[in-house]
């Protein structure tokens, strides 16, 4: 049993005083209710199942734009670098909108931002569904991406309540994995439609399926098992930035983000927008063949997600290593597919799919950080923070690819030839060098904080307290073993099955 640590209150006047994680009558509430009284199974993969449909709808409307780029640059006539501009207003929102998306979580609860991004995508597609103007198409994007930075981070919240401790790695790499059949939806489907009916009547089905994602988050989602919602009093802006700081102290919430920044965002700009002309335009592929990989690499990321959750769980000390070689196998076969001597043959191009498959799953590795070294109240804030990593990578990376197919395609053609794709992807490795060096950075930073916090007396645990990089087992309430914390005091009060260690 992990003994008591003594409280030493706050300051007079500290905005800590008022939230702080072991003074908060609210957290203490849910805490304690989920503690005390057992979460029927069915009730929770209800509200998992339906939170999930949510997060499927809001990948499709995400990667909508992927597979129908070729034909937006036709409708809107425009170039790669304007046509880069819808990704990256609908990545620049999503990015910018993560910390206050988790503050809004934290306040309002779960239901209620599902709802609210759910019609702002909706209103997203509707809007590009009708347009021609481009102005006007960027807004539509604005708005699918707002809508879409209130919807996973939601999700991973609901998890948080829903299922204990041991199970939540599980479902939240299962989350972000079958969350993925949404780019499964919008790749040969999306397409097949696209050329079978048009652009308007495709994008107003897209706009009929998110509707109905809606309705069913409404019918069927409650924010906690134990309570109705967790809306509380308007934070104070000073309550605001402590909880931000709160969260961004925590060396693991940085080890996080860089975590989401190295791996998601090669295979994140490959669906989203880049991979379907360079495998038409650049590799010389059928529009056919090109949406098949694409799903391919959606489907094989179903696959490797729950193999990298079960890594996570057996091996939480070396979760880090996991990452680093996931950025090591992609460079290399980026590397040999942008140096093959003319288009790659299909063989490669698979393999190359099936790498940036794992990369999603990886990233998800990042939310894990957060969990786990912040206690439950700070999760949404600091989730928000780990989300914000892995798309601003994608937003340079989208942006400097269409900014270099434009310079180094060939004058007079507005299709660019494969040296420039060539060119472009080699942007990839200035991004993995700086997420490398930054994951090793607050690797050691986190470790180095474990280190001080299990050589802290009051931190002592019953059975033993292990060297870093080590599993500390306790004795908890049922008699099970359940890992300790080490990265976080109040989280070891509060959270006592997770695992903090990097």
């Amino acid at each position: 049993m992990v003994q008591a640590t003594n409280v030493v209150p706050a300051p007079p006047g500290d905005p800590a005083a008022a939230h702080d994680e072991r003074h908060d009558p609210a957290d203490t509430a849910v805490t304690a209710a989920t503690a005390t009284a057992a979460i029927p199974r069915r009730s929770a993969l209800l509200v998992w199942g339906v939170a999930m449909s949510a997060y499927v709808a809001a990948v499709f409307h995400r990667s909508s734009l992927g597979v129908t780029g070729v034909d937006a640059a036709h409708r809107f006539d425009i170039n790669a670098s304007a046509l880069a501009t819808f990704s990256v207003a609908q990545l620049a929102v999503y990015a910018a909108m993560q910390v206050p998306v988790g503050m809004l979580i934290d306040r309002f609860g779960s239901r209620r931002l599902l709802a609210a991004g759910g019609v702002l995508m909706v209103a997203g597609q509707l809007c590009f569904a009708l347009v021609t103007d481009v102005r006007l198409a960027v807004a539509a994007r604005v708005l699918v991406g707002l809508g879409d930075a209130m919807t996973f981070i939601s999700v991973l919240r609901l998890v948080t309540f829903w299922f204990p401790g041991r199970a939540n790695p599980l479902v939240v790499q299962l989350t972000g994995t079958l969350g993925q059949l949404g780019a499964i939806l919008g790749a040969v489907p999306l397409v097949a439609l696209l050329h079978h009916t048009g652009w308007t009547p495709a994008f107003l089905v897209a706009a009929a399926f998110g509707a109905t994602a809606v309705l069913l988050v409404l019918v069927a989602v409650r924010d906690t098992p134990h309570r109705a919602a967790l809306a509380g009093p308007p934070p104070r802006l000073a309550d605001v930035r402590w909880q931000l700081a709160a969260a961004w102290a925590q060396p693991g919430t940085r080890l996080g983000l860089w975590t989401h920044f190295v791996t998601q965002f090669s295979g994140s700009v490959f669906a989203l927008l880049w991979g379907y002309p360079f495998l038409v335009q650049g590799q010389g592929l059928t529009p056919t063949a090109a949406a098949s990989l694409l799903t391919l690499m959606t489907v094989a990321g179903l696959l490797v997600g729950p193999v990298l959750a079960h890594l996570c769980a057996r091996h939480p000390f070396r979760r880090s290593v996991l990452v680093l070689t996931v950025v090591a196998a992609t460079a290399g076969t980026w590397a040999v597919v942008l140096a093959w001597p003319g288009p790659a043959p299909r063989w490669l191009l698979v393999a190359l799919v099936l790498v940036l498959a794992v990369n999603g799953p990886a990233s998800i590795i990042g939310f894990d950080y957060a969990r786990t070294f912040n206690p439950a109240h700070r999760i949404g804030s600091a989730t928000g923070i780990v989300n914000v990593g892995g798309f601003v990578a994608s937003i340079v990376l989208v942006l400097a690819v269409g900014l270099v197919l434009d310079l180094a395609g060939p004058a007079g053609r507005g299709t660019p030839d494969l040296a420039a794709f060539r060119w472009a992807f080699a942007v990839q490795y200035a991004l993995w060098a700086l997420g490398a060096v930054q994951v090793l950075r607050y690797r050691n930073a986190a470790r180095r904080a474990l280190a001080v916090d299990a050589s802290a007396p009051s931190l002592a645990v019953g059975s033993a307290v292990l060297a870093v990089g080590e599993v500390v087992e306790h004795q908890g309430e049922s008699g099970a073993d359940q890992p300790g914390v080490l990265g976080d005091r109040d989280a070891r009060q509060r959270r006592p099955e997770a695992v903090g260690l990097a």
